[in-house]
């Protein structure tokens, strides 16, 4: 592609060199740059792309494009932009011939729930004859091809490299995740959305947004992006401020909710540990829904996937189809396979909302006791830490303070602060390091009653510790421990 036409969307302040080039490919991660690649200097939260000019150029990269001052070098086109990230988003665009603009794109956006609803929707979509990609914290999808996921929403480049792929595999509807930082980091940024949903805001990632109203902020970008409807949960206080706001813009806005009036309602609730049935209510018609996960969570979910369906003009019996046999999402809410009938559960809630949802769930279906399992991601958000400790403390009857990805900090470090908010309650706890040995002890203390619920890292298989990523899936640990504990019981 020539320079100057991939060029034509980006704000230059200047170019150094010769502009007829022939870029044959782009980059922002020095390892990946090739023979007459454009690569683009980006600032990151661990490293800066302008520490490799000298390394690209090395390497064949023919224009370079930076935010500061560089000397001029000869064969080597210098572009001068004030955001290099927002740079990287229109030059991807692009070189792959802006692919979202002949795509419906329905982006889910919110603090929790993004997940499981993208798959909700992609059954309702897989039901009713439509193939969709997928974008989301687990994995990306096209068609058979699955790829592992880095981020939630991936840096512009892969995005733009996968919508591409998409279309050529005759794949025009991507149902994506869009995270806070996609948003605030300008990945989404030259993205044509159809449809934007929000699922709820509660505290998190505070680390990087530095307080709720710029967390706010960042989400409230995508509704702008849209094209056709903007879905938004009404019994959320900031889906209420963002209704308002967008109604009578030219996508429309779909309001949704239990407690509130909405367009797409849900009432008759009945939740069992099997599973969740409620009355879909829609302008146009009502149904029985019933659906394989307990819990009002559940509800919101569904109604959130639901209100898409409708939108796209899907009728009860096809959204009902689409929702009802939809597979466990991994990691929300799963139940763990055991010989000992042992009820646990394996759950990404990893913020004060998403646990508290979790822990109320379960108490709606227990017999015996709540045992809860959990920690604290280290780099992340500290001021949660001993909230989510409160929370677990007041609604569990036991809990155990554990290891989640410390990451750089030292894990005994991260326990004690969620260790502040469990003394706020009368809960009997425990902390240990070691999350084997946290879920070991969980389930020696299970009786046949109780209910274990580990929290936080849901369908991770590894474990940051320091620079070292270990493999640790809490399921298979799960597993593993009951039958060693089973083993016990049979050798006793």
């Amino acid at each position: 592609m020539d320079l100057k036409e991939l060029l034509e969307c980006v704000h230059v302040l200047y170019i150094d060199g010769n502009q007829d080039l022939k870029i044959q490919g782009i980059a922002y991660d020095s390892r990946k740059v090739e023979k007459d690649f454009a690569f683009v200097c980006i600032s990151g939260s661990k490293t800066d792309g302008h520490l490799f000019i000298e390394d690209v150029i090395a390497k064949g990269a023919k224009a370079i494009v930076v935010e500061r001052e560089v000397q001029s070098r000869e064969g080597i086109t210098f572009i001068k932009v004030e955001n290099s990230r927002k740079a990287l988003s229109a030059m991807a665009a692009s070189f792959y011939g802006y692919p979202s603009n002949a795509m419906n794109v329905i982006g889910v956006t919110g603090t929790n729930g993004k997940t499981t609803t993208t798959h909700l929707v992609k059954n309702i979509l897989a039901v009713n004859g439509v193939q969709s990609g997928l974008i989301g914290t687990i994995s990306y999808k096209i068609l058979d091809q699955e790829y592992k996921a880095n981020n939630t929403t991936p840096e512009s480049l892969e995005l733009q490299k996968l919508f591409q792929e998409m279309l050529d595999q005759k794949v025009s509807t991507c149902v994506m995740e869009v995270s806070s930082h996609s948003l605030d980091l300008y990945r989404v940024e030259d993205i044509q959305y159809q449809i934007g949903v929000f699922t709820n805001l509660t505290q998190d990632h505070l680390d990087f947004h530095g307080n709720m109203e710029n967390y706010k902020n960042a989400k409230r970008k995508l509704f702008y992006k849209t094209k056709q409807a903007n879905i938004i949960n009404v019994d959320d206080a900031f889906g209420v401020e963002l209704s308002t706001q967008l109604h009578g813009m030219d996508a429309k806005c779909i309001t949704y909710g239990i407690k509130r009036q909405a367009e797409i309602n849900a009432k008759d609730i009945e939740i069992t540990s099997k599973g969740t049935r409620f009355q879909l209510v829609t302008p146009k018609f009502s149904g029985i829904i019933d659906i394989g996960t307990p819990g009002m969570f559940s509800v919101y979910n569904a109604l959130a996937a639901a209100a898409v369906g409708y939108v796209t003009g899907y009728d009860y019996l096809e959204i009902k189809k689409g929702l009802e046999e939809t597979r466990v999402v991994p990691g929300r809410f799963e139940l763990v396979p055991n010989d000992k009938d042992l009820t646990v559960i394996v759950d990404y809630s990893h913020t004060p909302d998403s646990i508290e949802n979790a822990i109320r769930t379960i108490q709606e279906f227990a017999k015996g006791r709540i045992i809860t399992v959990f920690g604290c991601g280290g780099d992340r958000d500290k001021t949660k830490r001993p909230i989510m400790g409160e929370i677990a403390g007041r609604l569990s009857d036991y809990c155990i303070i554990t290891s989640d990805n410390p990451r750089t900090e030292k894990p005994e470090e991260i326990i004690k602060d969620a260790e502040v908010g469990i003394k706020r309650t009368s809960c009997k706890y425990k902390m240990i390091v070691d999350r084997k040995e946290g879920i070991r002890e969980a389930i020696r203390q299970c009786g046949s009653q109780d209910v274990i619920l580990i929290a936080g890292k849901g369908h991770e298989t590894y474990q940051i510790i320091g620079d070292r990523v270990i493999d640790f899936d809490d399921r298979k640990i799960a597993q593993e421990l009951i039958r060693e504990d089973l083993e016990d019981e049979v050798d006793n």
